[in-house]
């Protein structure tokens, strides 16, 4: 597993001029916080499927202290994906949490046949009806990969997330002016990609630097309170 030193420091001189980077393998590391209380650890990965042009992108939380409110819980997601052009297209997806005495299984297949997605297993009935497809639809982790691909400093980003059931329209401002972050110790500059859902209630900001090929922080609030803090620790990409 190598540090960020190298790759993070060409990344914060670069002027962000540079084209989207091309889609590779990569495993990422993170330590999840909550109002700066370490909650436990996370790994992010994108791996070539299991058919030629499918890939797969997973996230896998490990909580030691109270995540998702549960001792010990753990949550593990993926989406299976292909590319068209240079949009992700999600063709399947699983969501597992589990902590003591419970567990949760959702499993999400996209039929482009059809443009229907449909969500299966422990999911709300009010979302167990089939969820109609558009082109460029993607879901959550997907996005994080898009966000990579298109932040550019003072760009607005638009993208519709349907997962779980639900299909929202995602809407991101990306800073005019970088924002130093702190990674492993070292401080680097960042581009600040932020979305607020409905009043103010759900936020998301994602942290990304140039060159590097996963969000180097994500910041989970809802109704103004800190859910997740993930915080890159190192990365290994292909």
């Amino acid at each position: 597993m190598k540090r960020l030193i190298l790759a993070l420091t060409l990344a914060a001189s670069a002027s962000f001029a540079a084209p989207a980077l091309a889609l590779e393998p990569f495993v990422a590391n993170y330590q999840i916080f909550n109002g700066g209380k370490p909650l436990g650890e996370a790994t992010m990965q994108v791996v070539p499927g299991d058919a030629p042009g499918r890939w797969r992108i997973d996230l896998n939380m490990r909580g030691t202290r109270g995540l998702m409110g549960l001792a010990g819980a753990n949550a593990q997601q993926s989406t299976v994906f292909d590319l068209i052009g240079d949009t992700y297209r999600p063709l399947s997806q699983s969501t597992v949490r589990k902590a003591v005495f419970m567990g949760r299984e959702i499993t999400g297949t996209y039929d482009w046949s059809t443009h229907t997605a449909r969500w299966t297993g422990d999911v709300k009935k009010n979302r167990q009806a089939p969820v109609p497809l558009r082109d460029g639809d993607m879901s959550g982790l997907l996005i994080n990969l898009a966000i990579i691909r298109d932040a550019q400093p003072g760009r607005e980003l638009a993208y519709r997330f349907v997962d779980n059931g639900r299909a929202r329209d995602h809407h991101y401002a990306v800073a005019q002016e970088l924002e130093g972050v702190s990674v492993d110790g070292m401080g680097f500059n960042a581009m600040r990609v932020s979305r607020v859902q409905g009043a103010g209630t759900d936020e998301t900001v994602v942290w990304v630097v140039d060159g590097v090929p996963t969000p180097v922080r994500i910041l989970q609030r809802d109704n103004g309170e800190d859910t997740y803090d993930l915080r890159l620790i190192d990365y290994k990409g292909a």
